[in-house]
């Protein structure tokens, strides 16, 4: 018989919203079946999209998959079959995207045939035509492959002939060696669904910890025993056949500020937790950390690098000399790795090839930069850890269990004292202790050598600061001309940094600036401590802006020209997912400007000063006039990173104020 345990996910900004349930076997309602291909129905040509999102550009008619083992008797080998097949209408021109699929298809990276593969792909369009309903097959040379890794292959396909209220409909079959996760069903996409139902065939032997994770509960469940539906060393095996349905499920809506849309989306979940052989014997894959902390200390990959100090006995000497502690012990070695090691643009908790080639190659993924990291500072006799982490665009690691899939990353934990300090060596231009924004993701897992592993916040540890003031004269021809500091630190300068980098020079960076800038013309600049990344980033530009003619007696100008908010980027009615901004941050804008003697201030922006509840933020402007100088003072700060999705309205209507103050004018009159 086979048990379904229940895997349940939590994190704390937002376990109250997210529902995770168990799925209890039990018959509910009988639940459709696969639909043929090309038999579309009267109700799927007529779809009005009323009935469940006037808004929507396309809608997902009916959506089927099934997932089921099979035994190849040439490899002995068990494999996993996925069969997909979907029909969409398509209702305007801002859904002929749906018509553009793309099909991740994984690969272990070695060479060999350890790798999941694609088959019998079969999609069509139907559009209606002089009264008729016309069938347009995709060609087979219109699918191809992109390679985006040695981890990663797209198969790519468009439909044919796509036009407003086409009807798409498409299937294939995924093969796969990869048992682990079994297979997630989606049920949440980005247009939303009417009917999507997913079957699943679990031999006897196999247990699977399964969850639904998201916000939606299923529509219809239903569980049958499935005899003889696998075939292993001529025995014949029963399955529990799996069949999950939900119904009118409103589409998955990103938005600014989210990590992962995985931690939201209502989807099943399938990770193994043992297999029961026909020998008797057993083997478990979901374990204990005692038993992950022993394989990750005692894998060549993972501990056997972190234990590599020998490769620096010569060198870490030299880089710390003339240094009187261990914070500049630790800075001197951090500084070394960053400019002698070039990441390769890789994620991986395992090292590809060893501490030495990489410090000999000076080139390798996350994890050799990080162990040759970890292994330097051991070398200076420092207390390090490795924390392994899932990125933001990989999603929430389960804390119920240990699942090493869930983790794609390393970093390195230096302790000095009570303090501590989370290093990533990739990036060359991020400061000592700001990891990547990247790796700002709820918890990773500490692992040490020696001591049991445990948990550990991943927090932005320095506010986001900007401060940018502006000093100038109003001259008769409707000109304002002056001088704009900027001084910028924490993931602001990080990125600014890596911005001016893509360019072959700082002018060519200026210039491409100064193109994208309105009424605004860079006369000259300034830019300093670019690589010295410990230091603020500080800009500094002469401009001048136009804001009239001398020929009118009434100018008029926005003072709101630095960094001005112009777009909500909260825009739904209700949001059940958090905010997370990565970090806290706070800017100050000041300005001053001179009028000519002949001038007089009409109209000036009001004064404002607003808040987030909870201590979460502020907004305040601050103007005067003051012997023919005005002055505008601005304060913004977000004090959180994370807000939670209760506290998402008045982020939105935050923005909105800010947004509508910032559109007040200075009006200027010449006195006559």
């Amino acid at each position: 018989m086979l048990v379904l345990n229940c895997g349940i996910i939590t994190s704390n900004f937002f376990m109250r919203k997210i529902l995770i349930i168990a799925l209890v076997l039990a018959p509910f309602f009988a639940v459709s079946q696969d639909f043929e291909f090309g038999k579309l129905t009267a109700d799927e040509r007529n779809f009005d999209r009323k009935t469940i999102d006037s808004n929507a550009n396309a809608v997902y008619l009916n959506e089927y998959g099934t997932t089921r083992f099979s035994f190849d008797s040439e490899t002995g080998r068990m494999k996993i079959i996925h069969d997909y097949h979907v029909r969409i209408k398509i209702f305007n021109k801002e859904g002929f995207n749906a018509a553009n699929i793309v099909v991740p298809i994984y690969k272990n990276g070695t060479g060999n045939d350890d790798q999941e593969y694609i088959s019998d792909i079969k999609a069509a369009t139907f559009n209606q035509q002089d009264g008729k309903l016309e069938e347009i097959m995709m060609a087979d040379n219109a699918v191809f492959k992109d390679e985006k890794s040695k981890y990663l292959t797209l198969t790519k396909f468009t439909l044919p002939s796509i036009r407003e209220n086409s009807i798409i409909e498409y299937r294939y079959t995924i093969e796969t060696p990869y048992l682990f996760n079994f297979r997630t069903w989606h049920f949440q996409a980005n247009f939303p669904k009417v009917n999507s139902t997913y079957v699943a065939f679990i031999p006897a032997n196999y247990r699977y910890n399964v969850s639904l994770r998201g916000f939606y509960k299923l529509t219809d469940s239903k569980t049958e025993l499935s005899s003889a539906c696998l075939r292993v060393a001529g025995k014949d095996m029963d399955c529990s056949k799996l069949t999950y349905n939900m119904k009118d499920i409103p589409a998955f809506i990103e938005e600014d500020y989210m990590t992962s849309p995985t931690n939201y989306k209502s989807a099943i979940y399938f990770e193994l937790e043992e297999v029961f052989y026909l020998n008797g014997s057993t083997q478990k894959y979901t374990k204990s950390w005692r038993d992950i902390d022993y394989e990750l200390v005692t894998n060549k990959e993972f501990g056997g690098q972190m234990k590599r100090k020998d490769v620096f006995k010569t060198i870490v000497p030299q880089v710390i000399n003339g240094t009187i502690d261990d914070l500049q012990k630790a800075k001197a070695i951090f500084e070394y790795i960053k400019k002698q090691v070039k990441w390769n643009n890789y994620y991986g908790k395992y090292s590809e090839t060893s501490v030495k080639e990489v410090v000999d190659k000076r080139s390798g993924n996350v994890a050799d930069i990080n162990f040759a990291l970890i292994s330097a500072l051991s070398a200076a006799n420092l207390d390090v850890e490795a924390v392994i982490l899932s990125t933001r665009d990989n999603g929430m690691v389960n804390k119920l269990y240990p699942i090493m899939s869930d983790f794609n990353y390393v970093v390195a934990k230096l302790n000095i004292g009570e303090n501590t300090y989370l290093l990533d060596a990739t990036e060359p231009l991020a400061p000592f202790g700001l990891l990547p924004l990247r790796c700002i993701n709820d918890q990773g897992r500490v692992i040490n050598l020696k001591k049991p592993s445990y948990w550990f916040d991943l927090k932005a540890t320095k506010r986001s600061l900007n401060t940018h003031s502006f000093v100038g004269k109003m001259t008769e021809d409707g000109k304002i001309a002056g001088t704009m500091t900027s001084y910028v630190s924490g993931y602001n300068a990080l990125n600014t940094r890596k911005e001016i980098k893509k360019y072959s020079s700082i002018d060519e960076y200026v210039e491409k600036l100064d193109e994208r800038l309105t009424n605004i013309k860079i006369k000259n600049y300034k830019i300093t401590d670019v690589d010295s990344v410990e230091n603020a980033l500080v800009e500094e530009y002469e401009i001048e802006l136009r804001i009239g003619n001398s020929e009118s007696h009434n100018n008029n100008f926005n003072p709101f020209f630095i960094n001005p908010i112009r777009k909500n980027p909260f825009k739904l009615n209700e949001r059940n997912y958090p905010v997370d901004l990565g970090a806290a941050s706070e800017e100050r804008i000041s300005i001053n400007i001179t009028l000519p003697n002949n001038y007089l201030l009409k109209e000036q922006p009001k004064d404002l000063s607003i808040a987030l509840p909870n201590q979460g933020g502020k907004y305040i402007i601050q103007t005067a006039f003051l012997d023919g100088n005005l002055l505008i003072n601005q304060h913004l700060v977000f004090s959180k990173a994370i807000y939670t999705s209760e506290e998402y309205h008045y982020l939105k209507e935050f923005y909105n104020r800010i947004i509508q103050a910032q559109k007040a004018d200075v009006l200027i009159s010449k006195n006559n």
